[in-house]
């Protein structure tokens, strides 16, 4: 199993927002393309003070070849309409893992 993981630290302010904006929109349209199998929304317990909360988002793919789909086929675009919603509220970085 392939575990794309995005970091997200997103201000106070934005947050509420943000969070509902994951739920309903984001992560649904990601999950439409039917190439991950579930995702998984998560808040840092454990975060230094950084004036804004941190999530995970945690897309499990059953092989690196539905990972690479998404990432050529969707990624682009879908990153795109979270990046002008957001624009100046957030930090991110993304991470690939493989399930050991």
């Amino acid at each position: 199993m392939i575990i794309f993981n995005i970091t997200v630290n997103i201000s106070y302010a934005a947050e509420k927002e943000w969070l509902t904006y994951m739920k309903e929109v984001h992560i649904p349209e990601i999950l439409a393309t039917k190439l991950p199998l579930e995702c998984k929304l998560l808040r840092l317990l454990t975060e230094i003070e950084n004036e804004g909360s941190t999530y995970t988002s945690q897309f499990l793919f059953r092989t690196m070849e539905d990972f690479l789909a998404y990432q050529t086929n969707h990624q682009s675009e879908i990153q795109e309409k979270h990046h002008q919603k957001f624009n100046g509220q957030y930090v991110s970085f993304r991470t690939l893992l493989e399930e050991a």
